[in-house]
């Protein structure tokens, strides 16, 4: 366990239990550095504990690159709670991480994430103020898809010339709540929808009202396109899926999308452009952050729009120096996290 923490220079990580509940939690503070650890709470399923626990530290490492790289004044930090076959009582259960999360003091603040709602945030917000992304702070999933929208743009225009995207085949992997407000907003600009999602009743309603093209989810990475999105959980981008590519780049939302950088580097010789995830994606942070400081909405705007410009930036570093988009973007946020003396 301490040597999974080096490895990922995690600060600490924090392990509960409630038996009345049926809590099991884990809370990873990677870096505070710039500000307390910032970070979502997910209810997943897990196939054992240290699956759960591994989620919780890469993510949590994510969040640390990705509000440094935004120029947020947080730290990164990660929750998971373990879903059960059964809970009695779903919203005692999160009162109850809610009281975990207020024992550490205002290092971590949490928010929504993968199965947690606004109205799990409202039970956590009973026990602690270290919590956003409430039914009053909103969700900030509509933030998220606006940034890789924008994100979107940039990367065509880095790779194919032009940030117009009318005409251009885009592939959305996963129709979740950023997934399908991505997809809303790239049907508005004119492109060409191909999606999937394991919930045949979303890729109906995006076949309705976007017009999309339904693929199945094991053709999707081998499908032709202009840009893949993956919208879906982690893990996407292997040895084998990026050898089934055939996308002029990767643009999408999901987090941890490489199962390690050597795939970015693949992706590199392959001459498919990848937009860091943590950097395309960092929408949601932006507005979690800012909410939680109260911060205007036009400031909160403003940040937005800075995701294009600085994947852009991002591009042309790599570009000048043959590397991947994946190694710059992690060395430029090593560089703000740990500042050499």
């Amino acid at each position: 366990m301490f040597a999974l923490m080096q490895s990922a220079q995690l600060e600490s990580l924090h392990l509960s239990v409630d038996p009345v509940t049926g809590l099991k939690a884990v809370i990873a503070i990677h870096n505070t550095r710039l500000g307390p650890a910032l970070g979502g709470c997910r209810y997943l399923a897990y196939p054992n504990d240290e699956s759960a626990v591994n989620d919780a530290i890469r993510l949590a490492q994510d969040m640390s690159y990705k509000a440094a790289l935004a120029g947020l004044t947080v730290g990164g930090g990660q929750a998971v709670v373990v879903r059960a076959a059964h809970v009695d009582s779903r919203a005692a259960l999160f009162e109850a991480f809610g009281r975990c999360v207020e024992q550490l003091d205002g290092r971590y603040i949490t928010a929504i994430d993968s199965g947690t709602s606004t109205a799990d945030m409202d039970c956590i917000a009973q026990h602690t103020q270290h919590v956003t992304s409430t039914t009053a702070a909103g969700d900030p999933s509509p933030h998220t898809a606006m940034g890789v929208f924008a994100g979107i743009r940039s990367t065509a225009s880095s790779r194919l010339g032009s940030d117009n995207l009318e005409g251009l085949r885009v592939a959305v992997q996963g129709l979740g709540k950023v997934g399908y407000a991505l997809a809303e907003q790239l049907h508005a600009a004119g492109a060409e929808l191909l999606v999937c999602d394991t919930d045949p009743g979303k890729v109906r309603l995006a076949m309705d009202q976007l017009g999309a093209h339904p693929i199945a989810c094991e053709a999707l990475l081998s499908t032709p396109c202009d840009i893949l999105a993956p919208c879906g959980l982690g893990g996407v981008l292997n040895w084998h899926s990026v050898a089934q590519l055939r996308c002029s780049a990767v643009a999408g939302c999901a987090n941890n999308q490489l199962t390690n950088l050597q795939v970015a580097d693949q992706l590199e010789r392959r001459g498919i452009l990848y937009a860091p995830d943590y950097v395309i994606n960092s929408g949601g942070l932006i507005y979690m952050a800012l909410t939680h400081e109260g911060a205007a909405p036009e400031a909160i705007n403003e940040q937005l729009l800075r995701i294009s410009q600085r994947l852009t930036g991002i591009y042309a570093h790599a570009q000048a120096e043959k590397r991947s988009p994946a190694r710059v973007s992690d060395e430029l946020a090593q560089q703000l996290l740990y500042p050499k003396e």
